[in-house]
């Protein structure tokens, strides 16, 4: 049996290289979705309906709200996790601009790579896995 592919942020035409804060936000949006028990094109599929809609950002999520995410998320056809993925969404957008202001000033507050990672996972609906798809393609960047 072949190991599974990882997913990563140039793949889904994201450019983390360019630095911005909407990219690396992006790169965390797709890995809250990746971070699911799901087949990796259903939620490819879901994070490309969310960037159409331009839902990229955690302002953009609060303003869609719990149904229209729902709604997104079923069009990519991530329904078996829709509902929940909507909550959590939901939190961790809240969370961000709540605890932070923004994702990029989250992004700087913490000294070591370490300590965003233990942050990270401080999310609602956040755990290892979907910190180790984020940091794999960030650490580079953040270190």
């Amino acid at each position: 049996m072949s190991p599974k592919k990882e997913i990563q942020a140039t793949e889904l035409d994201i450019n983390l290289s360019s630095r911005t804060e909407t990219e690396y936000f992006k790169w965390f949006l797709a890995c809250l979705l990746f971070g699911k028990p799901v087949q990796q094109g259903v939620a490819k599929r879901a994070f490309l309906e969310l960037v159409q809609e331009g839902i990229t950002s955690p302002d953009a999520i609060l303003a869609a709200g719990w149904d229209r995410l729902v709604e997104i998320l079923d069009e990519g056809h991530y329904v078996r996790y829709d509902f929940s993925t909507a909550t959590k969404l939901l939190d961790v957008a809240g969370a961000i601009k709540e605890e932070y202001g923004t994702f990029g000033e989250m992004l700087k507050r913490f000294g070591s790579v370490e300590e965003l990672e233990v942050h990270l996972q401080e999310f609602k609906g956040v755990g290892p896995k979907t910190v180790e798809i984020f940091m794999r393609d960030m650490r580079p960047l953040l270190e």
